[in-house]
């Protein structure tokens, strides 16, 4: 269980800038991934100014984008931005456009429940053209193997690398960072520094605000969307995060989902599906269209679903989620009150690839078991 503690002498601002500072101080390369979106725009901003006035060094300094295909034109167009930016400095940038693994929320139709990146057998249908300057090919990556993390595990070994995300985003990460906190390493083994990862979500508003930082227009149509700035996060396509946002985007661009659907058939379920269990949603569309008057047992649904376990998980990937969560359940099963339960079913459903519900669930779970215990004994 992740334990948060107070220190209040620096604000997080200073803090990150101690981070990096720390980091470039080794002398190693520095490897920075870079995305484009609100977190990755900060990161990318603190560095910067720490090089214009000279306090890091800009030649150890090789920033990273891995081009997934599937993203939003002013994403693209923002990186390009901050590339000239970082190359104008002396550092180096390395654009990848490569044919690595991702996991695909509509495919599990398929018995393949993967997106490759840049198919080479599908460049009719590619959503983007890559640009000229990228970088196609590695012969570190196992083309149509790897994911994009395990390639990046082998081509940045040499050095350390700063990633722009933080604990705020979700409970997930916390627990995460807690366990890397500990043991100095990522899961893959990489040295990892996250010099904004106790940034809450107003210190990044506010420093993109402060510094008049120009932010990709897709946050302010989603904002507009009437999206909640913890919903707003910018990915792939086809990533459980973004397929939830799809529809609403299609307002603001009129052949999105042409081009997405062309890409990626199943992708029409966004439209038809959004507002349901399958993406995990629990809105009021959600509720009108399934009646308020049903209320399920949960319980009997998990019994019943790893009870015919094989026809319920069809394919490999499910089938590895899948008994996770019986494990899970099993454990919890008579510790877990109905609302544990629902979004133990839920997440089960909408699909967890990185298994991010379930553990945020074990948290929840038992952090509530041993607060009522306590109570229980005080009384």
């Amino acid at each position: 269980m992740a334990i948060k503690r107070k220190f209040a002498n620096i604000n997080v601002l200073e803090a990150a800038k101690i981070r990096i500072k720390n980091v470039f101080a080794n002398g190693l390369p520095v490897y920075m991934s870079f995305s484009g979106g609100k977190d990755s725009l900060c990161l990318a901003d603190v560095t910067m100014r720490l090089i214009q006035s000279g306090e890091i060094d800009a030649s150890l300094l090789v920033v990273q984008f891995i081009d997934e295909e599937a993203i939003y034109k002013c994403i693209e167009d923002k990186v390009k931005e901050w590339r000239k930016k970082f190359l104008m400095v002396g550092a180096k940038f390395e654009w990848y456009c490569l044919q690595v693994r991702h996991f695909n929320c509509f495919n599990a139709l398929e018995n393949d429940e993967s997106f490759i990146c840049w198919d080479e057998r599908k460049k009719e249908q590619w959503i983007r053209i890559p640009p000229t300057f990228a970088i196609t090919k590695h012969p570190l990556l196992r083309e149509r193997i790897d994911s994009y993390q395990e390639f990046l595990d082998k081509k940045c070994a040499d050095g350390m690398c700063m990633v722009g995300i933080r604990t705020a985003e979700s409970l997930q990460r916390l627990q995460s960072f807690s366990r890397i906190m500990f043991k100095g390493k990522g899961s893959a083994g990489r040295t990892k520094i996250y010099p904004i990862y106790d940034w809450k979500n107003s210190d990044v508003w506010k420093y993109l605000l402060d510094r008049n930082i120009d932010i990709p227009e897709i946050y302010m149509n989603m904002w507009q969307a009437g999206m909640s700035k913890n919903q707003m996060r910018v990915s792939q396509f086809f990533s459980v995060d973004t397929a939830r946002s799809l529809v609403r985007m299609n307002e603001f661009y009129p052949d999105l989902m042409e081009h997405i659907i062309r890409r990626e058939p199943n992708a029409y379920l966004a439209s038809l599906y959004w507002d349901s269990e399958m993406f995990g949603r629990n809105g009021r569309a959600r509720s009108e269209s399934e009646g308020t008057d049903t209320v399920k047992d949960y319980r009997k649904e998990l019994n019943h679903m790893f009870s015919h376990f094989d026809q319920y998980f069809d394919t490999p990937h499910k089938r590895k989620i899948a008994k996770r969560y019986r494990n899970f359940y099993v454990t919890v099963m008579n510790i877990a009150n109905d609302k544990e339960m629902k979004k133990l079913y839920e997440s089960l459903i909408a699909g967890d690839p990185k298994l991010r519900n379930l553990r945020a669930l074990y948290q929840n779970v038992y952090s509530r078991y041993i607060q009522e215990a306590k109570k229980g004994r005080m009384n």
